[in-house]
């Protein structure tokens, strides 16, 4: 009987009253061995993701890649409107000029650069995600307002319910709850 409510388990969740509390545990919680742990929290705590573990992103790489395709694509067409398609001579002047295309070529690197900081920044995070498990635990409302939260997974291979809820509780947490899937 016991193993079909581990089954239905997400994890255990611990509320902390303040960040420097919730970043104290997620240091000792990654040096305890623990690697599928998460951290919530209403405003931004300096080091949390560091402190659980949390992988650096290729995001910035993408972006810079898509600017520079945003770049070559509004070089691109400039060129081919100004030389290829209708090239138009106006007053003897060349008919590819480089600092008549810097605009374009510059709001479309920001265009590009923009779009897939956004759109990769959804993928991701993996939004929208209108359910987790986490949201099931009643104190995990104030996550918004007011209190910080550190959950860890029970698929983690370190997990043993008893173990970690008396590890979490050694932490010196506000409460410690069950997550239900």
């Amino acid at each position: 009987m016991q193993h079909e409510e581990e089954s239905t388990l997400f994890g255990l969740m611990a509320e902390f009253e303040t960040p420097d509390d919730l970043l104290a545990a997620a240091k000792a919680t990654f040096a305890a061995g623990y690697r599928k742990i998460d951290g919530y929290s209403p405003l931004p705590v300096h080091g949390l993701g560091d402190a659980i573990g949390f992988p650096r992103t290729k995001l910035p790489w993408l972006v810079f890649c898509f600017g520079i395709l945003g770049g070559i694509c509004g070089y691109g067409l400039c060129y081919w409107v100004s030389v290829i398609d209708y090239p138009m001579n106006i007053a003897g002047k060349p008919l590819h000029s480089g600092p008549m295309f810097i605009p374009v070529t510059f709001e479309l690197t920001i265009l590009f650069a923009a779009l897939s900081a956004a759109f990769g920044m959804f993928i991701a995070n993996g939004l929208p995600q209108p359910y987790h498990p986490v949201f099931n635990v009643e104190s995990f409302a104030r996550a918004s307002q007011d209190r910080f939260f550190l959950s860890i997974e029970a698929d983690d291979p370190q997990f043993d319910l008893d173990k970690t809820r008396n590890f979490l509780n050694g932490l010196n947490p506000h409460e410690v709850a069950e997550v239900e899937n």
